[in-house]
């Protein structure tokens, strides 16, 4: 049986082994293949006679899958599926599985890691000392940004699912009101700290906006002017979750004209990003390059999971099946 990984590199970089996948049949890894949907020829060519291929951000679109005769399995390195057509692989008896639940802390740790550093500017606070402006400085100490305390401030969390879950376990321990949005609420999580509220109120009254809901035609651009107008000046927008929730013109100019505090991102429309993309001239947003899921600890769970879902799918015993 043989065994394709498409874009292996971000996940293993050479920290991590292969071992276990090349205990299950003949393993090929490439780093990287094309992000380009377009590139059709490389990709169907390096999956070639293949049964079994994994990608993490390779597309596998119906006319590639077209031309894999042999594909039996696709599993995806991420939480998220998108990459592939999944009704056209289940047409053609592939299945396509994913890893749900291997990031759910790192992600809720980046998600305070963007938050703190918009509180407090630790790391330009820092280069400061360093540059030696406290040195000179007339008095004991200094700032030179807005620094904020999170106690008592309501953080709106639109997704609540599992990492949705974890950022406002978090938050609550910051001693913030948690304000959570979810199309399924789970009732019994409510609290004196914690509610279920309706976007709308969502919007009025959180003091930080954290995205954590999955990327679909209803959630996409979620975030755009209109929503933006309803939510406070004094407001702080964080996205660990998908670019494309957030519509980056609107958003680049809400922080331009001060119509928002800040933002911080750690993911964005296309990626890698793009040199024409408006965040990156915008006033007071962090814009990380989509690293919340990316600790050590996280990618052995990561690639763990991989294995196991095609160990069972082996078995006849399939799990984290997304086309069924």
């Amino acid at each position: 049986m043989k065994i394709v990984v498409l874009d292996g590199y971000t996940l293993n970089p050479g920290d991590l082994t292969w071992e276990d996948l090349e205990k299950l049949g003949e393993l090929k890894v490439y780093n990287r293949t094309s992000y380009n949907s377009e590139d059709k020829e490389t990709i169907v060519e390096r999956v070639g006679d293949a049964e079994i291929i994994f990608t993490n951000k390779t597309p596998l679109t119906r006319e590639m899958l077209e031309e894999m005769p042999n594909l039996k399995y696709i599993g995806v390195l991420a939480t998220g599926y998108n990459v592939v057509d999944v009704e056209a692989a289940k047409e053609k008896g592939i299945a396509v599985t994913n890893i749900p639940t291997y990031g759910t802390m790192a992600v809720a740790q980046m998600t305070f890691a963007l938050l703190l550093e918009m509180c407090h500017y630790v790391w330009a606070h820092s280069e400061d000392v360093k540059n030696g402006i406290w040195t000179n400085n007339v008095d004991w100490c200094f700032w030179k940004y807005p620094l904020i305390e999170l106690a008592g401030k309501h953080i709106g969390i639109i997704g609540f699912g599992r990492i949705g879950q974890a950022v406002g376990r978090i938050a609550q321990a910051f001693g913030m009101n948690v304000l959570a949005y979810d199309e399924n609420p789970i009732l019994h999580l409510e609290s004196d700290k914690l509610k279920y509220v309706k976007l709308e109120e969502l919007l009025s009254e959180s003091d930080v906006i954290s995205l954590h809901c999955p990327l679909f035609e209803n959630t996409k651009g979620i975030i755009n002017k209109e929503t933006i107008n309803k939510m406070k000046e004094s407001a702080i927008i964080i996205n660990t979750s998908r670019g494309p929730l957030i519509n980056e013109e609107d958003l680049a100019e809400a922080l331009n004209t001060g119509r928002i505090s800040g933002a911080a991102v750690d993911v964005v429309s296309s990626e890698p990003i793009k040199e024409d993309n408006p965040l990156l001239t915008a006033k007071n947003i962090i814009i990380t390059p989509h690293i919340a899921w990316a600790p050590k600890e996280s990618r052995i769970r990561l690639l763990d999971i991989a294995v196991t879902n095609l160990e069972k799918f082996l078995s006849g015993e399939p799990v984290n099946v997304v086309n069924s």
